[in-house]
């Protein structure tokens, strides 16, 4: 048998190997797990809520009712000889104040995590201010189907201070006179303007906002919300509060929220 040659009877060319163009082959179809959106999963709307006019209380009308509300406390005051019978069944002391400010309240937040306020001039604006409190959304809203729950937020006063009494960094909370940790004002995330964006055609409810693909539960809960028009109050520039307005005839979850500088 012929031994092979150790060198080939012709030369090598070195081969270049290239890989197929893209219009080779056709396109595989998009499935789930190959395409960039998953449709199982929720997809997050676009924001569009408005800035918020910024005129409160410097419109003419404002301005008229403070030289008039005043007047009346220059009056004194006189005790009537009647009294007038109050219900002691729940019913709301201060609905109709006169010179409130009608604002959207939204509290939301995964259960067991800590709770949201967002306060916003209509359900289409970005909020005016937003803090997180140191309580469990499920434990607040809790408490609230229960009865009355007062929150107060109180801060230190300092002197020479020309700080807006809802520009405050930081509050102490307490929570029907029990001391709850604090408050703290903070910026909105993409996930609280998704929120906004999401609920910006509700005026008033409470429900739950999905936020997975439906198969697991996030680990602090379901994000939960509850959304109400709030009057609010402004006493002095230490003071300012919020009434939660029910519809008429309505005895459902009553929320009251007091800013105070002391």
């Amino acid at each position: 048998m012929p031994t092979p040659p150790s060198t080939p009877p012709y030369p090598l060319t070195p081969v270049q190997t290239r890989s197929p163009s893209p219009s080779t082959f056709p396109s595989p179809p998009t499935s789930p797990s190959s395409g960039m959106t998953n449709p199982m999963s929720p997809i997050q709307p676009a924001i569009s809520l408005h800035q918020p006019n910024g005129k409160k209380g410097s419109s003419k009308h404002n301005k008229i009712f403070r030289r008039v509300r005043a007047v009346f406390r220059s009056f004194p005051i006189i005790t009537p000889a009647c009294k007038i019978p109050v219900s002691l069944h729940g019913n709301r002391l201060h609905d109709g104040h006169v010179g409130g400010t009608r604002m959207t309240g939204t509290l939301f937040g995964h259960r067991k995590a800590r709770v949201s306020l967002a306060i916003q001039e209509s359900p289409g604006s970005l909020p005016l201010l937003l803090l997180e409190l140191t309580i469990p959304t499920g434990k607040l809203l809790q408490d609230m189907g229960v009865g009355l729950v007062r929150i107060a937020l109180e801060c230190e006063k300092k002197a020479n201070d020309k700080t807006k009494i809802e520009d405050e960094p930081i509050w102490t909370l307490f929570c029907n006179g029990r001391k709850c940790g604090y408050a703290v004002k903070r910026e909105p995330t993409d996930e609280d303007l998704n929120v906004m964006q999401t609920l910006r055609v509700v005026s008033m409810g409470a429900g739950v906002i999905p936020t997975g693909d439906g198969a697991d539960q996030p680990a602090d809960g379901e994000l939960t919300y509850m959304r109400a028009f709030f009057e609010r109050v402004a006493g002095s520039k230490d003071s300012e509060t919020y009434y939660m307005l029910n519809p008429d005839g309505n005895n459902g979850p009553e929320l009251s929220l007091f800013f105070v500088r002391i």
